[in-house]
């Protein structure tokens, strides 16, 4: 078995690559670390949650949760789309799922709040308006 083989496939490729080309170390070196790092860049980014944003929803899902209407939570970090889904009991489909589209910053509607039968009951690019839209429940649910 041949050296480069050992390598991942991509390392494989660049190393075969430099060898026919009659490069020094030195420039296969710098040669492999151009084209790993272009391919990484290429690589479609994961969509998660900031601190800041977890800021907004932890509270309203804390009070929630104080007040028994909801139960647990999930967080889903997914190539286009981050996924904050609630729960009013463990084993049963999400009662509400927030989601955040980072594609869709410049519709207005960077962040929706989805019900379980796949209406978007509010959105907006503010997370702190759109999260709202469950202070109005709170306040019914304490009634």
């Amino acid at each position: 078995m041949k050296r480069h083989e050992n390598f991942h496939p991509l390392l494989a490729q660049v190393c075969k690559t430099c060898h026919n080309a009659g490069m020094t170390l030195h420039e296969m070196s710098l040669f492999r670390n151009q084209r790993i790092q272009s391919k990484i860049s290429d690589l479609p980014q994961i969509v998660s949650f900031h601190r800041t944003e977890l800021n907004f929803i932890l509270p309203v899902y804390g009070r929630m949760v104080a007040a028994g209407e909801w139960c647990n939570y999930g967080i889903s970090n997914l190539r286009n789309v981050a996924i904050f889904s609630i729960f009013r009991r463990t084993s049963e489909h999400p009662l509400y799922r927030i989601e955040k589209w980072p594609r869709s910053a410049t519709k207005s509607d960077l962040y929706q709040i989805v019900s379980a039968d796949g209406r978007i009951l509010r959105r907006g690019n503010d997370l702190g308006r759109v999260i709202q839209f469950f202070e109005r429940k709170l306040l019914r649910t304490i009634d």
